[in-house]
This record gives structure tokens, C-alpha cells and sequence, in this order.
């Protein structure tokens, strides 16, 4: 006997959902001196410690260039979803280019 009147959905691994609309990325600074370099990071362990390494190896390279840190404490979140979206965001505002570290 044969089987000729199987038949087989397919179904797509791609959710049907609204995406959030593209934004692309910001452009890229020409040159970082004289610029002020935000240095991001979660509070994992090897996050503060790759960023120092980072921050040492630009201020090499970049003598006029200054450095300003912010933590997010709050482990697996965003810093938008925490008490201190606010404080973030003006950070942000005083900084021409940020370099991000997840600690993992």
C-alpha cells in the first residue's frame, strides 16, 4: 500500500509581531581625541576590568581624550528599565562615543 495522501504543514520559526522600527547605528567618530569616551558596563566581574584595559590602551593613543564610567547594577536588565534610566540618559547626553563590556 502506498501513502500518497499525506500532508505536512510547515510552519515558519519567525513570530508574528510588530518589530521595533530600524534605526540603524549612529555614525562612526572620525577621530577620538579631544572626545569624551563613555565606558558602559553590567556588573559582572570581567566588565570593569576590560573596560580599564580599554580605557588604558585609548588614553595611549588618544592623549587629549577623557574618559567618563557608568554601571548598571542591575544584572540581566536594561538601565532603561531601572531607577536609574534618568541618571543614564544624562550621562549619555554628556559623551561623544560609548564603548560598552557585559562581563560574561
Amino acid at each position: 500500500m502506498t501513502k500518497t495522501d499525506n500532508h505536512y504543514e510547515v510552519l515558519s520559526p519567525w513570530a508574528e509581531a510588530d518589530p521595533v522600527p530600524f534605526r540603524g547605528i549612529s555614525p562612526r567618530i572620525a577621530d577620538l581625541a579631544g572626545k569624551k569616551i563613555g565606558l558602559f558596563r553590567n556588573p559582572k566581574r570581567a566588565a570593569e576590568p576590560t573596560l580599564k584595559v580599554i580605557e588604558d590602551r585609548l588614553k595611549k593613543r588618544f592623549p587629549t581624550a577623557t574618559f567618563s564610567w557608568f554601571a548598571n547594577t542591575a544584572a540581566n536588565e536594561m538601565v532603561t528599565e531601572t531607577r536609574a534610566k534618568d541618571d543614564f540618559e544624562a550621562w549619555l547626553k554628556g559623551v561623544d562615543a560609548v564603548i560598552t563590556a557585559y562581563g560574561d
